[in-house]
């Protein structure tokens, strides 16, 4: 029970501002369609974490290292400068896209949970816990705790401000965090 409510209270915390929940705005002001968004991030959060928990049950220090840290950073500035390029989502007149919401979603979710810091909480915690289902489950509940809200708010914050002005309010607190981390791993602060 403690791995459970450890990894719950820890990455409902760390998903605060995070990449992927800023993800679940998005998403949510392009489909409009928050339950199989919440599927998707469901669904698509049990698949990383199960594999984030193994790995740090299996191998915690194999991603401890310098590199990683300045990889992380780096990714969190990638995605802040992919942020700002604009695509048809913005288009009003733009078509759904091929795959729907769901699986928009679970794939999107998936890939963008990679190195991220949740990730990185769940590889830690599976290995202070040596215990992948309680911290797969923890974990995920975390994340729910804090994207199902963003989803159902993004919707109504989409319908008041145009995605332009989200798409750089993103891009600027990616930005932030990836200099904020880039600058801790280099030791400046």
């Amino acid at each position: 029970m403690e791995a459970f409510l450890t990894s719950t209270a820890v990455v409902a915390l760390a998903e605060i501002g995070d990449k992927t929940q800023l993800l679940a705005i998005v998403l949510a002001a392009r489909f409009k369609r928050p339950l199989p968004i919440v599927a998707g991030i469901f669904v698509a959060t049990l698949a990383n974490h199960f594999l984030a928990a193994l790995v740090g049950e299996q191998a915690a220090s194999f991603l401890d290292g310098l590199w990683f840290r300045y990889a992380v950073a780096i990714s969190f500035i990638l995605m802040a400068l992919w942020t700002l390029v604009p695509d048809k989502l913005d288009d009003e007149e733009a078509k759904p896209a091929r795959f729907g919401a769901f699986l928009t979603t679970l794939v999107a979710f998936f890939l963008v949970e990679m190195g991220d810091k949740t990730q990185l909480a769940t590889i830690a915690l599976g290995a202070r816990f040596q215990a992948v289902l309680p911290v797969m489950a923890g974990t995920t509940v975390g994340m729910m705790i804090a994207n199902v809200p963003a989803v159902f708010f993004g919707h109504e914050l989409i319908r008041r401000v145009p995605l332009n002005v989200v798409r750089y309010i993103a891009a600027a607190l990616f930005m932030a965090i990836g200099l904020w981390l880039l600058a801790q791993t280099a030791g400046w602060i």
